[in-house]
This record gives structure tokens, C-alpha cells and sequence, in this order.
């Protein structure tokens, strides 16, 4: 069984189609335009997606010291170290996968969009014009096909810029992964039908603002207060006043018990 006859890849496909024809039918907007508004809209349904990833990178960021205590110390075991880590995820309610969960989402509409592409002139347009974009693309062509190669520069500059805007919670080394493979994609996106990567493109812009808006919203974390030599750890008790001072005196419980009468001796021969 290849890949075309997977019954879900074709699912997905006749979706992908039923949704460009009625934005090119219903709403006159040309094919690759039609691409645009897909992408748009896609991106508004996995709104709810998004939300949960910002938190999740939000909660990551707010116990990465914890975090970093138990990598620490149960370094010579990586199996405890996993158990720990799991445990600390769920005693805070922490999920690592929610910051995948945008891409992931997107990569069936990626995967339905290609295979519609491939055929696009023989079972969709069927010859129709307003396959170009701004005049630069034809959007069944390959990318690398006339002023395609401006559409990867484009491509690369916006996925950088939203990769880095949406990575500043993570951990260094998946914030570096998220950086190193829009660079690292580029032989094998040459290939691709210029209107994959324009949906591509339309999405790291939607990324790029979603990134801006959030840096703006987000308060930022309050660096902890710092501490001298003289102040007291967090657990420890209040220190006690001296013995002369006024907070001692005023914090002496006061006498319940009388005050003992003082005799006087008298000398002998003294008048009463």
C-alpha cells in the first residue's frame, strides 16, 4: 500500500480541496490567495492549541530551576532522573508535548496540501487561471523555479524570526533545535510546490505576530530578591531580641505571682 491510496491521506485531501474551491467559488479569491485564507484559518482553530503551548513553555520556564536540581542531582542515573522529572511534571501539572502540539497539528494540512498541489492543474484548477502569486510564482511549480528562491529566503527569515520569538521559555537546547532546522530543511523544500511554501511562509508571519503579541502581554518574571550575608534563610526562625534591648522587655510575659514583701529588721532599743 503506498502512500496515495492511505484511506486518511485521501480523507484529507478531498478536505483540502472542498475547503480551497469554496474560498476560490464562494468568496472569488484567486487559487494561490486561496491558499492564504486556508493557512489563516487553520491557524485560528489551532488558537486554543497555541494557548496551551505558550503555558506550558510559560510553566517550564518558571521550574527550570527545580528541574535543573533533580537533573542534577540524580545525574549518575538517568533512569531515576527520568522517573523524578515525570513525577515533578505531574505533582505541577506540567506537559513538555503542549509546545509541539501547533506543529504537530499542522503537519496533516502540510502533508493533504502537497498531494493536492502535486495534481493540482488536472483535478482542481483544470486549466482555470489565477495559479500566480504577485506575479513572482505559479504555485504548482517547484520552488526553486524562477522567483521561487526568493520565496525560501522569505521562508527562512520568517521561520527564524518565529522560532525565536516563540522559543524564548524553553529549555537552550530545544530553543537551538528550533533554530538549526529551517536552515537545515532547505535542500529538501526545493522541490516543493511554491504554494506549499507559501502556506508555509503565510504561517511563520501568523507565528511571528502571535510572538510579538504574547512578549507584549506576558508579564515578565520577577528576578528572586537578592540576599546578604545577614539575611536569614527562608526557614529559618526570626532571631531573638537581646536580653537589654526594649523588644526583649516588651516581650517578657508579665508576673501572675504577687511581689514578695521585703522585711525590715529594726535595731534594738529603736522607738515603734
Amino acid at each position: 500500500m503506498t502512500l496515495f491510496t492511505i484511506p486518511i491521506i485521501t480523507q484529507l485531501e478531498d478536505v483540502m480541496k472542498h475547503v480551497l474551491n469554496w474560498f476560490h467559488m464562494t468568496l472569488n479569491l484567486p487559487w494561490a490567495w486561496a491558499i492564504v485564507a486556508t493557512t489563516v484559518l487553520v491557524r485560528m482553530i489551532l488558537v486554543p492549541l497555541t494557548i496551551r503551548q505558550i503555558h506550558s513553555m510559560q510553566s517550564l520556564q518558571k521550574h527550570a530551576p527545580q528541574m535543573k536540581e533533580i537533573q542534577k542531582k540524580y545525574k549518575g542515573d538517568k533512569q531515576k532522573q527520568n522517573e523524578e522529572l515525570m513525577k515533578f511534571y505531574r505533582e505541577n501539572s506540567i506537559n513538555p508535548a503542549a509546545s509541539c502540539l501547533p506543529m504537530l497539528a499542522q503537519f496533516p494540512v502540510f502533508i493533504s496540501l502537497f498531494f493536492v498541489l502535486k495534481d493540482f492543474e488536472k483535478t482542481v484548477a483544470l486549466g482555470a487561471s489565477g495559479l500566480d502569486w504577485l506575479g513572482l510564482i505559479t504555485i504548482t511549480q517547484d520552488t526553486k523555479v524562477g522567483w521561487g528562491p526568493l520565496l525560501i529566503v522569505l521562508y527562512a527569515a520568517s521561520q527564524l524570526t518565529s522560532s525565536y520569538l516563540m522559543s524564548q521559555n524553553m529549555q537552550p537546547a530545544q530553543r537551538a533545535m528550533l533554530l538549526i532546522l529551517p536552515i537545515a530543511f532547505i535542500p529538501f523544500v526545493l522541490n516543493f510546490p511554491s504554494g506549499l511554501m507559501l502556506y508555509w511562509l503565510t504561517t511563520n508571519l501568523w507565528t511571528t505576530g502571535q510572538g510579538l503579541i504574547t512578549r507584549r502581554l506576558t508579564p515578565k518574571p520577577q528576578p528572586p530578591a537578592k540576599r546578604s550575608s545577614r539575611t536569614p534563610p527562608k526557614d529559618a526562625p526570626p532571631p531573638e531580641p537581646e536580653p537589654d534591648s526594649p523588644k526583649a522587655v516588651a516581650a517578657k510575659p508579665a508576673s501572675t505571682t504577687p511581689p514578695r514583701v521585703r522585711k525590715v529588721k529594726r535595731k534594738k532599743g529603736s522607738r515603734r
